[in-house]
């Protein structure tokens, strides 16, 4: 607790001692990913609800540091594309603390309508998984169905990692203290596997060996549709390792100026204390 208090107010002290504003960021909007099972780059198809909170803080007038925390989920499935004669499938939470920074190309207030990019880093958490053909769920990472952990070259895949959030959006102020916006925001991700679907067919038998019937299942389901081949094709094309996954959110946001900012410089170039029946937020174990 005593480290957490410490960083707050450190945190607090550097955007406050600038005399900027800090805001409340809500997100809701929908969330979908570019993979081996997804055919296009950008879709709704297939998209799931999405939502996060976070805080910006004003560094200049166009600039702004923004933290956040955003829950959404993934899934893609053959049958409902091009490629159904593989009929693979899976579905992922995704759980992402992002820090970024957004520019915005007019002062944000000043402007009705504000566009902005963002540029930042995240941690997320994502764990794929998929239902047999009785409906039963299981976890694809520890059945390594293309021979993760235990083929030569094929390491297991992390889940949680790091990706480069990136985007664009526009606000729109309605009042002083609150404004709506607009954002689509990628990640950059470094891993084919957020699927569970990235290279080749491997040895069915090293499949057995190292795992069990029900990964070497999982890991070819062409013979569950009808006119499926039931041949399993092994150092077949699964996936393409080349081109790494992505998951993006889209959709709107709503800010909240919480309070006026500390300092106010006053016409005669001394700063004062704000007053007034307003509240004043103060860092913790700051004295003004």
């Amino acid at each position: 607790m005593k480290t957490i208090l410490v960083s707050l107010s450190l945190l607090c002290i550097a955007f406050t001692s600038a005399g900027q504003g800090i805001h409340l960021n809500l997100f809701l909007g929908t969330s979908n990913y570019s993979g081996d099972l997804q055919e296009k780059r950008f879709t709704f198809s297939q998209s799931h609800l999405a939502g996060g909170v976070g805080l910006s803080f004003d560094v200049m007038k166009q600039l702004s540091i923004r933290t956040s925390f955003k829950l959404g989920k993934v899934s893609a499935e053959d049958s409902k594309g091009r490629n159904a004669v593989r009929n693979l499938s899976f579905f992922t939470n995704i759980a992402e603390f992002a820090v970024d920074g957004q520019y915005f190309f007019k002062p944000l207030g000043q402007n009705p309508l504000t566009p902005y990019i963002f540029l930042g880093l995240a941690v997320y958490h994502f764990n794929p998984y998929t239902f047999d053909s009785t409906g039963k769920k299981y976890y694809l990472h520890p059945l390594g169905t293309e021979g993760e952990g235990y083929v030569p070259g094929r390491s297991e895949y992390g889940l949680t990692q790091l990706a480069i959030p990136m985007g664009a959006g526009v606000k729109l102020s309605l009042t002083d203290k609150m404004n709506v916006g607009f954002e689509i925001g990628i990640r950059r991700l470094f891993t084919d596997y957020l699927d569970d679907v990235s290279n080749t067919y491997v040895d069915p038998n090293a499949i057995l060996t190292n795992r069990s019937a029900k990964a070497l299942e999982l890991a070819y389901r062409g013979g569950e549709i009808k006119g499926g081949s039931e041949t399993y094709p092994t150092g077949h094309v699964r996936g393409n390792p080349i081109y790494k996954d992505w998951y993006y959110f889209t959709g709107l946001t709503l800010s909240f100026k919480l309070g006026d900012n500390l300092v106010n410089k006053s016409n005669n170039g001394d700063h004062k204390r704000k007053i007034g029946k307003r509240r004043q937020w103060d860092c913790p174990g700051r004295e003004l």
